[in-house]
């Protein structure tokens, strides 16, 4: 049996995007607070256009004196026209929450776990219908 339920990943691995054409992102003006809003000004058209939206949190001392996390968040966004003429937004939002305390390492193989659970073979169910089976 395979499948979401009983995927495997790698931890301490390495990821490297082959192949494929670069979308080169830029900030459009738009105000974003603690963030920035991009676009790849390359397509032309507003109706396909992707754009991101990044936001930053810092770190702040609590009332006890203990230190919250820190919040990254990414929200990825490429707009469509459907059939009915209404533009859309299919989006994808990934949000990360750290402690100060977690070393710099810990936090890159988070973010490289997450990339796998978003690509892994195990997972492609889950995100093409929302199985949870093999």
């Amino acid at each position: 049996m395979s499948g979401i339920k009983t995927m495997t990943v790698k931890s301490g691995a390495t990821m490297a995007p082959t192949g494929g054409t670069d979308l080169v992102f830029a900030p459009d003006g738009i105000t974003i607070p603690n963030g920035v809003h991009l676009t790849v000004p390359a397509v032309t058209s507003y109706a396909t256009r992707p754009n991101a939206t990044v936001k930053y949190k810092p770190v702040s001392v609590n009332s006890d004196g203990s230190f919250s996390k820190d919040k990254k968040s990414v929200s990825y966004a490429i707009p469509m026209t459907t059939a009915a003429g209404a533009i859309v937004y299919n989006t994808i939002r990934v949000e990360r929450e750290v402690h100060p305390e977690f070393s710099a390492a810990n936090a890159l193989d988070m973010n490289i776990v997450a990339a796998q659970i978003l690509t892994d073979s195990e997972a492609a169910n889950f995100w093409a219908a929302g199985s949870l089976e093999s």
